[in-house]
């Protein structure tokens, strides 16, 4: 056996992104994410490998369902070294310390719910402050893109810029022993949209391909008519007296709301209004933002040369609770964006109790729901949800803009495996089954349906 690949998490479910490779005596863990929705239970599992034995860990880029293990594995032993860019390096941290708050606060309600109810207590957090900051001193290796970098004179490790979010890549690594190429797409971004630079495409004698297929059975909306969109939206809330809520993730999708909003203004277009960015962790991750203008695109480089490209004069950020909390006494012409993307935690929570039955207002989704979560249960319908110990009925209207969306259409998925002319195989993963199924299909158009395989969770496959 010269390689071999093991399937730990986005295999035949959407989170929970890692996968091991082993080349020889070197193991490289690609990615090590939190599974969410209604696979979070696996987090509580012992990861399953030596994590000592790990040479390398890969991170492509800084969301949770692609970081947010990492302090787990520290835990249990994993000694070695962190390689990624160096945005991701930074959002990484801040992430990693608001999942552990976060965790705590879960835990602190479930535990009262217990005891109160007489029930078993919950798992403890997966991990604290504390050791997220221990985790820190393994981000060692950082590394632009196109500069490889060499383990021993026997691999090959480059990053691409993957045009998902702020530092994202895919990653070549290539076996110099036996010139046997490996690519690993990490998530693919949507095209034409603003702040990030669109994927590059993959080297064509790749002959080992992860290809993610979040939105494999679809193509998005294109951006502009997503601002559009967005704009009738807000100016038909604002009309009716209502609020619009903008669940959001903190990295990414906030600075584009952001960005997209102040180009509204700057045009004359947006109503008069307040603007709400009610995420903690939005505004640090904004910051980021701020600090790494190299990574943009060529069009808001020019405009980061004249102005901040995330700001406008209707625009408040609360990091205070109460600052938050005083939001509510708003009851028409207001924008929240808030934490986070799925409901399933964060102050939006709060701003859907105070808002969410109100015929005037306005729910938003810019981003993918996974099963599970209360948002994908808004998505689907749901008349009413449970929140807070309440019952609050659906009555705001619910509009999902997919155009918003960082994952890639399956029109990019298809682009950008395009230039892949005779590979060995290529393995369909980070998507629902239903969806990698679609995209087997379209994709045995090209290649041999014996060269395509979606792999099972756990499942290990001796490549060479």
């Amino acid at each position: 056996m010269e390689a071999k690949i093991s399937f730990y998490g986005a295999a035949s479910g959407v989170t929970g992104s890692s996968f091991l490779l082993q080349i020889r005596d070197y193991k490289i863990l690609i990615d090590c994410g939190l599974f969410q929705g209604h696979e979070s239970e696996k987090n509580h599992l012992p990861y399953p490998c030596k994590l000592q034995d790990i040479n390398y860990l890969i991170l492509t880029h800084a969301h949770i369902d692609h970081c947010g293990r990492f302090p787990c594995l520290v835990n249990q032993g994993f000694k070695g070294k962190v390689i990624s860019t160096k945005p991701t390096f930074q959002i990484a941290k801040i992430m990693l310390l608001d999942a552990a708050k976060v965790m705590k606060e879960h835990y602190k309600t479930l535990y009262k719910k217990s005891v109160r109810r007489g029930l078993d207590l919950p798992p403890p957090p997966l991990y604290d402050e504390y050791d997220v900051l221990e985790s820190f001193k393994y981000f060692q290796i950082e590394l632009p893109y196109h500069t490889p970098f060499f383990i021993e004179k026997e691999i090959k490790i480059t990053f691409r810029d993957a045009g998902h979010i702020l530092g994202s890549a895919f990653v070549e690594i290539v076996d110099l022993k036996w010139n046997k190429k490996f690519l690993f797409s990490g998530d693919l971004g949507n095209k034409n949209k603003p702040i990030v630079r669109d994927y590059e495409l993959p080297p064509e004698d790749a002959d080992y391909v992860l290809i993610e297929t979040t939105y494999a059975d679809r193509n998005h909306k294109t951006f502009e008519e997503s601002k559009i969109e967005l704009l009738e939206v807000i100016k038909d809330t604002c009309k009716r007296g209502g609020n619009v809520l903008i669940p959001t993730f903190a990295l990414e999708r906030a600075q584009e709301i952001l960005f997209v909003l102040r180009e509204f203004y700057e045009k004359g277009e947006l109503p008069a209004c307040y603007i709400f960015l009610d995420s903690p962790l939005a505004i640090r991750a904004t910051k980021i933002f701020k600090d790494n203008p190299e990574f943009y695109d060529e069009e808001t480089y020019q405009i980061f040369q004249e102005k901040d490209p995330f700001n406008l004069p209707n625009l408040f950020l609360t990091e205070d609770v109460e600052e938050s909390k005083a939001i509510n006494q708003i009851k028409s012409s207001a924008i929240i964006i808030a934490g986070n993307g799925t409901l399933s935690g964060g102050r939006i929570l709060h701003h859907l109790k105070n808002n969410l039955w109100r015929h005037e207002c306005s729910l938003v989704f810019v981003g993918f729901q996974p099963k599970g979560t209360l948002g994908r249960k808004i998505v689907d319908g749901a008349e009413k949800i449970h929140l807070f110990g309440e019952e609050i009925y659906v009555r705001a209207k619910v509009h999902t803009i997919n155009g918003f969306s960082s994952h890639a259409g399956q029109r990019e998925l298809l682009e950008w495996i395009s230039p892949i002319n005779n590979p060995e195989k290529i393995f369909l993963i980070h998507g629902e089954p239903e969806k990698m199924e679609i995209f087997k299909n379209l994709l045995s158009q090209k290649y041999p349906p014996e060269k395509l395989y979606i792999p099972q969770l756990m499942e290990e496959i001796t490549l060479y």
